[in-house]
């Protein structure tokens, strides 16, 4: 019989996003076919202590199923790339580009990918200006607020006042030192998935998001029992082809690697698309879209599993 690979799944860490991290390890966990992998859960504490210290005597490859800072913005891809380990997903540069949407929004322009008006300022700024409606001087309501580097709809405000963006500033610097403030547009939420390696990634068929209010929170992510997203989503085929191919030159763009989930805004009157974000490491819980929009395209989950362990070692030359 072929030895099991080892594979060790990491959940928690010291972001926000510990609660989110442990659904989605437990569901790749319970997905991982028993026949050719044999996982173990390593889960960081929210102080980020681990309960051992990984070698490659211990696992075979590494998925780091952790999101936001800490997890998906770099810093522990270089702690694996110093271990020699091989790791599923985005290597350091994507992982951070994709993380500080600053840094994001910015080679999107560089390339050309339509993005929505924003603004970004430090806490610094915001708290030593007498004209906070100054720093928001080029959009219009609403807006919608967000710290820089974090994800999961976490400390998110949508603000049509000066009182909520005041207030909305407030609870993203929280988070970050940074806030980024987006022009909000009246448009139909789309999300893409990304499978695959450098230079032949494939993209999943569109979804759609589907918020019970304004947008879509965190409550309505994790904690509300109806459902999210329409998959796939109901588009003409060439806006379809355009997601899909502008998903395809996000991923290219912050040199993404593995798997990364896009997300879009699409101005039905208009036909403009936005790209509003890309996720390097999205949620893998039973109700996370980017699994349902790859099963929707004919990769089931424990193949879509695989596949990101299979692109794991092909980077490493293992």
């Amino acid at each position: 019989m072929t030895e099991r690979i080892r594979v060790a799944v990491l959940a928690g860490g010291p972001s926000a996003e510990h609660e989110v991290s442990l659904q989605s390890a437990r569901a790749v966990l319970d997905a991982l076919p028993r026949d050719l992998y044999e996982p173990f859960a390593v889960i960081i504490d929210r102080q980020g202590r681990w309960p051992t210290q990984l070698r490659r005597d211990l696992a075979d490859v590494v998925f780091p199923v952790l999101h936001g800072p800490f997890g998906e913005d770099g810093v522990l891809q270089g702690h694996l790339e110093t271990l020699g380990i091989p790791y599923v997903g985005c290597g350091v540069l994507a992982s951070a580009v994709a993380m500080n949407k600053v840094a994001m929004r910015r080679a999107f322009m560089a390339e050309d990918i339509p993005i929505t008006s924003h603004v970004w300022f430090t806490g610094h700024e915001w708290r030593t200006t007498t004209d906070h409606r100054g720093l928001v001087k080029p959009l219009n309501w609403p807006m919608y607020v967000k710290p820089a580097s974090m994800g999961s709809s976490i400390g998110i405000s949508r603000v049509t006042s000066m009182d909520e963006l005041r207030a909305g500033v407030e609870l993203a610097l929280a988070y970050d030192r940074v806030v980024i403030v987006e022009q909000g547009v009246t448009a139909r939420e789309l999300i893409c998935g990304v499978l695959g390696g450098h230079d032949t990634p494939d993209a999943s068929v569109p979804g759609e998001l589907t918020a019970p209010g304004d947008w879509l929170d965190y409550e309505a992510k994790y904690l509300s029992p109806a459902e999210i997203a329409v998959i796939p989503a109901a588009l003409p085929e060439r806006v379809t082809g355009n997601v899909r191919e502008l998903a395809l030159r996000a991923f290219r763009t912050i040199g993404g690697y593995g798997l990364a989930r896009v997300d879009f805004l699409y101005e039905e009157d208009t036909g403009r698309l936005y790209v509003l974000e890309i996720n390097t490491m999205p949620g893998f819980t039973s109700r996370s879209v980017y699994a349902k929009a790859w099963a929707a395209s004919g990769v089931p989950y424990p193949d879509l599993l695989r596949r990101l362990i299979d692109l794991a070692f092909a980077r490493s030359g293992s």
